[in-house]
């Protein structure tokens, strides 16, 4: 069977992703809107609902090329309907979930109508079997929707843990995969989600004044922000990677398509929308405390992006850094400041925390926390 996988990632897949991105946006505002475990389980619920079929679109562009124009107005049509989609997260349990599910439904329909007209009919093949159970998937998605209640949320739960075990019960065609473009593809829907934490805190700076204060609050925030970014980023990771993706498919690594960058995936960009909600309400509000949970989503969701990260490299083969875990358990000990003392507090204490991290890491050290698994 013989397929030939996608090497970069097109300006239209970029595009697609910065359309993409918006659902990032609208979980945070739903945390933003419902800081308790309520807003943290619907966001949780749809994250990992929206996250399967976006990896789907990351499996299609690997396989299938938009190089044709049929393929790019699928795509776009794609967009519109992620973009739907996103519209109806902030108030999905709160009567617009047909809405999500009926937009739902069209990305899944025009997913599988480009897998299934590609010109390597061993794709086609291979889809034939997936895309009846993804319309089914996203059927009980709009029953649910429709429903309403305790309903909505037991067939979505329903769904996205039927979505995710699905994977293990078919035979795993990691070895099709592009592993550059693939690894490449993920990286940046990370980097727009970062992205989006850079947006809340210049939201959440846009009620002060421009004055010392405000600046200090913002460099804080940026300083968090990028020390997201240095843990996912830093010393090359993406070429780290990519070797190790290589690798693991060489060896006949278990589901390296989906393991690394699946439901682990989706927590390390919840983590991302937590942060951000932090972050925007820690900015408007520098010199108050704040309660438990959006202490959490600051502190917490810092610790949570690092162990995601962690745990998404050990699938493909590469050490975990214990350093990197004891940041985590360092940016989480921040919590009892936002309770206690100051948003600020708790800010500067998390930015100190990364800061110094990774300043600790060092080039060598880096490399030998990164080795590969023999």
């Amino acid at each position: 069977m013989s397929v030939t996988p996608v090497t970069e990632v097109s300006r239209l897949e970029l595009f697609f992703d910065l359309v993409f991105v918006v659902t990032i946006t609208q979980f945070t505002t739903v945390l933003e809107h419902r800081p308790s475990a309520t807003g943290v389980v619907q966001s949780a619920l749809m994250l990992a609902i929206v996250w399967w079929m976006y990896g789907g679109y990351a499996w299609l562009t690997n396989l299938v090329p938009p190089d044709r124009t049929s393929r790019r107005l699928a795509m776009v049509a794609g967009m519109i309907s992620y973009l739907v989609l996103a519209l109806a997260i902030p108030r999905a349990f709160e009567g617009e979930g047909l809405a999500f599910g009926l937009a739902y439904l069209l990305v899944v329909f025009v997913h599988g109508g480009l897998f299934t007209v590609s010109t390597q009919v061993a794709l086609s093949t291979i889809y034939r079997g997936f895309f009846p159970v993804n319309v089914a998937f996203a059927l009980v998605i709009v029953a649910g929707g429709a429903l309403g209640g305790g309903w909505q949320y037991a067939l979505w739960a329903l769904t996205a843990a039927a979505a995710w075990a699905s994977p293990y019960l078919i035979a795993d065609q990691s070895r099709l995969l592009g592993a550059k473009h693939f690894v490449e593809r993920h990286a940046l829907v990370v980097l727009v989600a970062i992205g989006e934490s850079v947006v809340a805190i210049a939201i959440g700076a846009s009620a002060h004044t421009i004055n010392a204060g405000t600046i200090s609050t913002v460099a804080l925030g940026m300083a968090i922000s990028a020390g997201l970014w240095w843990a996912y980023f830093g010393d090359h990771d993406d070429e780290l990677r990519v070797a190790a993706f290589v690798r693991a498919i060489a060896d006949g690594r278990y589901l390296v398509g989906v393991r690394p960058f699946g439901l682990v995936f989706a927590a390390l960009l919840g983590a991302v929308v937590a942060v951000a909600a932090g972050l925007h309400h820690a900015i408007a509000h520098p010199d108050s405390s704040t309660d438990t949970v959006r202490a959490l989503y600051l502190g917490a969701g810092a610790a949570l992006f690092l162990v995601a990260d962690q745990v998404s490299r050990a699938y493909m083969g590469i050490a975990i850094s214990r350093r990197r875990l004891a940041i985590a358990v360092a940016a989480l000990a921040t919590v009892p400041a936002g309770m206690f003392v100051s948003n600020v507090a708790q800010e500067t204490l998390l930015a100190a925390v990364l800061a110094g991290g990774f300043s600790l890491e060092g080039r060598s050290g880096r490399r030998g926390d990164a080795r590969q698994v023999e």
